[in-house]
């Protein structure tokens, strides 16, 4: 029997994922950096910033503008993904209001970076099945919910994409200790994070953030990646083909794929490889 594997025959993934597009994204961003990680940020591209207004000191929650959300998230690293064009309650949308939100909103950000972009996080944490017809005409491949789960699976359905935790969590240290230190592991495992940046100034406790990713940062164990990323991998994963008895597996996409079988074993992309 075979079990997936991350890149390189990882059995961890860690992925960030934070909203609205916010001016605290800066910090957030060279942190992830400094330690190695790499997020996700969902982009409201109605409520850019106008680059001449001037906010009051005491304003927390202010969104950058869009040159800088250009400048800001090198999506060679990071990845950029749909929020709504105006940060709605879907649920409270017609199907075409919804998909109209969402195509102006992914349209936007195509123009702005130079890829493809089919992720998404449901403003306000709100979606139904209406709402979720609507995404898959539009495209969107995966949407994050605020649900929290507290375990590190991979999800059944990637349109109700469950995170493991909020960074406010109070167990969020503990969650982390626990999947860096699973001894058995037998399916991969994945920590999926998220929130907002301005929570930190909110809260006052960036120290969460810098902790958390020092502790989870440069690790050989664990495969850094974007939420479309992992996406990415586990379908191409699924499409492999095996022979009746499993041990000739083909891989028909265009990404190494990687297993456990008697020992790790890489399924090179568009090639047929013999299982001892």
């Amino acid at each position: 029997m075979a079990f997936m594997r991350f890149p390189g025959g990882k059995k961890r993934a860690l992925t960030l994922s934070y909203d609205d597009g916010v001016i605290q994204d800066k910090r957030l961003v060279a942190i992830l950096d400094k330690y190695g990680l790499k997020g996700t940020f969902n982009i409201n591209t109605g409520l850019f910033a106008d680059p001449n207004e001037v906010f009051p000191p005491e304003t927390v929650h202010r969104r950058l503008t869009r040159q800088e959300c250009i400048d800001l998230y090198d999506t060679t690293r990071h990845e950029v993904a749909v929020h709504g064009v105006h940060h709605p309650f879907l649920t409270e949308m017609s199907q075409p209001c919804v998909a109209a939100e969402v195509l102006e909103d992914r349209k936007t950000l195509e123009e702005m970076f130079p890829v493809t972009v089919r992720g998404m996080a449901y403003p306000f944490g709100t979606y139904n099945d209406e709402v979720l017809a609507a995404l898959k005409t539009c495209g969107i491949a995966y949407a994050r919910t605020v649900e929290s789960t507290h375990g590190f699976g991979l999800p059944s359905q990637w349109l109700t994409l469950h995170p493991t935790c909020h960074h406010n969590d109070e167990k969020l240290m503990e969650l982390a200790d626990a999947f860096l230190n699973c001894e058995l592991i037998i399916h991969p495992l994945m920590f999926y994070l998220w929130g907002h940046s301005y929570e930190f100034d909110n809260d006052n406790n960036w120290d969460v953030i810098e902790t958390f990713a020092r502790k989870m940062g440069g690790r050989e164990d664990v495969w850094y990646a974007t939420n479309m990323e992992i996406f990415n991998y586990v379908t191409a994963y699924d499409r492999l083909i095996f022979s009746v008895d499993g041990l000739r597996v083909e891989n028909p996409t265009a990404i190494d794929l990687y297993m456990e079988h008697n020992g790790i074993v890489c399924v090179p992309a568009g090639q047929t490889v013999e299982l001892k």
